[in-house]
């Protein structure tokens, strides 16, 4: 979709638009929401002390959000091919700042080497490189990524299973995946907001097959004996700005 039509679309947002210009594109592919619940007190001991864990209904949520990369590039600036286009996965929470809700990541993992290094240089994000494959296979998404320094990995398929639908306001679908900022903490105490732009998310429930996930247990983060909560979604075209202390 054309960026000038995803700016004029703002109702939906919690609070306008940056006054600045954007910075840089993303079409996000074959995503899959995998949610599930928990302990509040769990969170709060490796989520930096600045940002306020969120919660529903009285549990906080953490998310593994397997997806691609498509047509990255600068405002602008044409995608370069080769580089552009990318698997990415990232381990995520809910906060709160000064006001504004957002997403706090743990680990975001990127088939790109360039785009790791960019990515922790200009975002101070927790990138990291790992060896990745998305196939698709009829309705089938399968997924592999793997640090193999670490051994942290993720092994599964997925697919939608059901109609497109907008999440509500007030339901836990909205308070999953409608959120508009990242957060992260540097040195501690000083906190960066880096705000996106996109449509509403076009969801689709989901199936999911896992065959290896270690990613939760990398951060202490049980999640063993849960059936998540999945959402998909084909596509999603996003706008993205430089990220400012808050």
């Amino acid at each position: 979709m054309d960026a000038r039509l995803i700016e004029r679309q703002t109702a939906h947002r919690p609070w306008p638009l940056p006054r600045r210009p954007w910075i840089m594109f993303q079409s996000w592919r074959q995503l899959l929401f995998v949610h599930w619940r928990v302990p509040l007190d769990r969170l709060r001991s490796i989520v930096p002390a600045p940002l306020l864990v969120e919660e529903f209904d009285g549990s906080a949520w953490v998310g593994l959000v397997p997806f691609r990369v498509v047509d990255m590039r600068p405002r602008g600036l044409p995608a370069v091919p080769g580089v552009s286009t990318f698997p990415e996965m990232n381990l995520r929470t809910y906060v709160r700042h000064e006001g504004k809700s957002g997403v706090y990541f743990f680990t975001l993992e990127a088939g790109s080497l360039s785009a790791v290094i960019a990515a922790r240089t200009v975002y101070s994000l927790p990138y990291h490189y790992a060896r990745m494959r998305v196939a698709r296979h009829g309705e089938w998404i399968d997924y592999r990524s793997r640090r193999e320094r670490d051994r942290v990995e993720f092994a599964g398929r997925y697919r939608p299973t059901g109609p497109i639908f907008n999440a509500r306001p007030g339901t836990l679908e909205h308070f999953l995946t409608e959120r508009y900022a990242l957060f992260t903490v540097v040195h501690g105490r000083r906190v960066l907001r880096g705000d996106i732009h996109h449509l509403p998310w076009q969801l689709q429930p989901a199936e999911l097959i896992v065959d290896r996930n270690t990613i939760p247990d990398a951060w202490g983060i049980d999640v063993s004996g849960q059936q998540p909560l999945l959402h998909y979604c084909d596509r999603q075209d996003t706008l993205i700005w430089l990220p400012r202390v808050t």
